[in-house]
């Protein structure tokens, strides 16, 4: 019996509850307090503070599902949405987060444990990261993580990477510093017999991905480009909640899964065409719909409605571009996007009750 959504989700924060954090609710995604964001775009942007050392935070350790949105400066994913299966721009990153407590040892054991243990996925189709060290920064490559990895993984298993890929940053400025990122690979045992999957990781194959990013908090990255060791170290990992979804309910596309079923059958019903999962124009539609709306609404429910300048223009982009699709290749020519609301308020009701409250 394969587990839904809203169960995959509970099972991440009880087993991080069992492991002292404290769950919390999602930060809003619009953000009104840092002049360096227009939106959340991970789910360590509200801890940020706390990162830094400016505030004590409440918890030692904090686990909890965010909202996200990329589509803007460094994290520009809005083109790819709807024509690839695993790119969004709103999304759910779980978290657990270690102010000052625990570091990378406890970080990759419980990671491995709940995806091994907790989830079964097979060992075998697992790949970790690890940062290799960056001389023009006089950054030493992860000689902890790596010990770490290597009492779960064989050496193929273990990928080496550069600061591109595994040295995370959220922004120009800010807290910043290597991380340990966990691949699965969902190929077929045929194709994998033929191309070991470590000679596709972070390259792009949409069967091999990304799926939780475990980021070790050490530095701070200030105006002028310079790195400064913070005063205690933090942990800041990131799952995508979408991701981890198709692994576990073996969909080789995101929009297969049951977070995106509902609307897309719906906008079926109201649209009268039907969708077939292909690469054609009136598939991407369906997928840029159902991918856009949660975007739009999740906004406007925190308060940014569209506009012509800075955020809310973000979110009128995304809203015309959910038109246009529609209009021009599944021939709809009213109003649709209010008619699915009701849809994504009730999906998502028992995690975010905002969509409900302000519908």
């Amino acid at each position: 019996m394969e587990m839904t959504s809203a169960e995959i989700r509970q099972k991440f924060l009880d087993f991080f509850k069992s492991k002292g954090h404290h769950i919390v609710p999602s930060a809003p995604i619009v953000v009104k307090n840092d002049p360096t964001l227009l939106f959340t775009n991970a789910g360590m942007n509200q801890f940020k503070e706390y990162f830094l050392g400016n505030k004590p935070a409440p918890y030692k350790r904090i686990a909890d599902t965010q909202k996200c949105l990329r589509v803007s400066g460094k994290h520009n994913d809005l083109e790819e949405v709807g024509v690839d299966t695993y790119h969004h721009t709103m999304f759910e990153m779980l978290g657990n987060w270690s102010f000052g407590d625990y570091f990378k040892e406890e970080a990759i054991a419980w990671s491995w444990e709940l995806l091994t243990e907790g989830y079964k996925i097979p060992k075998d189709r697992l790949y970790a990261t690890v940062f290799e060290g960056d001389n023009a920064e006089k950054l030493p490559a992860s000689t902890i993580a790596l010990k770490k990895w290597k009492e779960y993984l064989p050496d193929q298993q273990i990928v080496f990477g550069s600061k591109k890929d595994n040295f995370w940053e959220m922004g120009e400025t800010g807290p910043c510093g290597p991380c340990s990122e966990i691949h699965v690979d969902c190929r077929p045992d045929a194709e994998r017999d033929q191309l070991p999957g470590h000679l596709l990781v972070n390259k792009d194959h949409p069967q091999v991905i990304e799926i939780w990013n475990n980021v070790f908090i050490q530095f701070n990255r200030l105006k002028d480009g310079s790195l400064v060791p913070l005063e205690s170290t933090h942990v800041d990992t990131g799952m995508g909640f979408e991701r981890l979804v198709r692994v576990l309910q073996e969909k080789h596309s995101n929009y297969d899964t049951d977070i995106f079923t509902g609307t897309i059958a719906e906008t079926e019903k109201i649209t009268g065409k039907k969708y077939e999962g292909t690469d054609s124009l009136k598939d991407v539609a369906f997928r840029v719909i159902a991918d856009h709306i949660r975007a739009i609404g999740f906004t406007i429910a925190d308060g940014q409605l569209p506009s012509n300048t800075g955020a809310g223009y973000v979110i009128r982009r995304i809203l015309r571009r959910a038109v246009r699709y529609y209009y021009t290749h599944l021939g709809y020519n009213n109003p649709m996007l209010y008619q699915l609301m009701p849809v994504i308020a009730s999906q998502f009701s028992h995690v975010f009750p905002e969509l409900e409250q302000q519908r």
